[in-house]
């Protein structure tokens, strides 16, 4: 069957869940990217490609929720390489201001290659004669070229959405043309911010030679790819919706109580990963508190670390890290009953974390890089009092929108500590006017404002093709 519209990503939309009766199915992922791509899917006649998550080689295609879906198989090899590897290894860390080393073998290159392509042969065999394909993420960068030469009538764009490399950084890779290459396979090519999509450009003049001007890219062939910004969100009314819900309001009630009703609570929800800056911020609150900035019978820190990636050692060490050091600070500042820090290594379902949201008096999002980060925004749509502070890292793709957080420079320990003792002590006025201006920027620019922007331009793209654009004559 052929879809008007296909969507290729590294994960399918749903997760493997086992019933009652221990039958296993599927249930889709929370997350704001699948309420955001549904309605489009719906009304064009769309499917969606990705892999399931196993190593199951033989997953026919089947349906979620009227969600027409199309598993891919990767084998333990083609994990191990291709998604741990080259994905996670390589580009992660490069992508990530090289907060970790990242490793460069031939070998997770080879397989990259080789998975990119089968992603890439699916998606023609399943689109329809001039039907648009829309690529997401690192893991598939490969993909909108492949599929250009598969299917040239087809119109295609890609999403990033992790950070983008400045020119320094990514000149390190050894396969960067071919990377570039593969992107500018794609209509239209979008980041998180405009900054990226300059230095994607940059690279791309500098590096492969093609043309540029502006956010356009003119290749050989008379074909123009534009790069540009398209800063993802949440669903904004659908978080204020479960927020103000009975159920969430009486679970925040109970978390507070649990924690001893104390006068702030700091919260902090990440994936456990280490560029999300989860040591160094449970180390600047311990600091408060042992000088005696904080007590803990008025502040707790509640951290939960989602488990990410742990056959992966970076990650591995990690989550050692930071199980010791909690055990010092709350060894070392804790009373009976009264932890210094409540820590949780483990995954919640949308309900839970929107009560938790609704408890904090302060949410701590400090990543060292960030494409985005939608927590910060989740707490913000949750905040339906508006009250509530946010300490916010500048390195965050949310601190261009949410200006009126208390910005930190993560690597500067004692900058941190002002910033949260600063949100700790804020007069309520003050707090209700930062709040109420970052709720207003999540409400006007939702998820579904941003699916259906990059939509549009990259209905837009077929366009520009068949126009007669003056190209410029030298390079700029």
């Amino acid at each position: 069957m052929a879809h008007d519209l296909v969507i290729v990503a590294n994960r399918l939309p749903v997760d493997r869940v086992t019933e009652k009766n221990g039958r296993a199915a599927w249930r889709r992922s929370p997350g704001g990217l699948v309420s955001a791509i549904e309605p489009v899917m719906r009304a064009h006649d769309g499917v969606w490609i990705g892999w399931s998550g196993g190593n199951e080689a033989r997953l026919k295609p089947f349906t979620v929720d009227g969600l027409h879906l199309v598993p891919m198989a990767m084998s333990e090899t083609e994990i191990s390489e291709h998604y741990e590897g080259f994905s996670n290894g390589t580009l992660w860390p490069l992508y990530h201001d090289l907060i970790a080393k990242p490793e460069f073998h031939r070998e997770w290159w080879d397989t990259y290659v080789k998975v990119n392509r089968r992603f890439a042969e699916k998606a023609a065999d399943l689109a329809a004669d001039g039907a648009t394909v829309w690529v997401h993420d690192y893991q598939l960068q490969l993909v909108p070229q492949m599929l250009r030469e598969l299917r040239p009538d087809l119109r295609i764009g890609f999403y990033l959405h992790i950070p983008f490399p400045p020119t320094e950084l990514f000149q390190q890779l050894p396969w960067r043309r071919q990377i570039l290459e593969g992107l500018l396979g794609a209509d239209l090519v979008g980041f998180q911010l405009p900054g990226a999509a300059q230095n994607f450009v940059r690279l791309v003049r500098q590096r492969v030679g093609h043309k540029t001007h502006r956010d356009l890219v003119y290749l050989p062939d008379g074909r123009t790819v534009r790069a540009a910004a398209f800063p993802i969100s949440i669903d904004a009314s659908g978080f204020e919706e479960l927020a103000r819900s009975e159920a969430v309001t009486a679970r925040a009630a109970e978390i507070r109580e649990a924690l001893g009703n104390p006068r702030k609570i700091f919260l902090g929800i990440d994936r456990l990963d280490y560029t999300k800056g989860i040591y160094a911020r449970l180390r600047a609150f311990g600091e408060l508190v042992s000088e005696g900035a904080l007590d803990v019978d008025d502040a707790v820190f509640v951290q939960v670390a989602v488990p990410s990636r742990e056959r992966v050692e970076h990650y591995r060490n990690l989550r050692d890290d930071i199980d010791r050091l909690v055990g010092r600070l709350n060894g070392d500042l804790g009373r009976i009953g009264t932890p210094a820090i409540s820590y949780m290594h483990t995954s919640y379902p949308r309900e839970e974390m929107a009560a938790l949201y609704r408890a904090a008096d302060i949410m701590v999002v400090t990543p060292y890089r960030d494409g985005m980060n939608l927590v910060a925004k989740e707490y913000v749509a949750c905040r339906i009092e508006d009250d509530g502070a946010l300490v916010l890292s500048e390195f965050a793709g949310a601190a261009e929108e949410l200006r009126q957080a208390w910005l930190v420079n993560p690597y500067d320990m004692n900058g941190m500590k002002a910033a949260l003792l600063e949100a700790f002590q804020a007069q309520p006025k003050e707090v209700t006017r930062r709040m109420r201006a970052m709720r207003k920027q999540i409400a006007q620019h939702d998820v579904k404002a941003w699916a259906d922007s990059f939509m549009t331009e990259l209905e837009l793209a077929e366009d520009v093709q068949h126009t007669k654009t003056l190209r410029p004559a030298t390079r700029s």
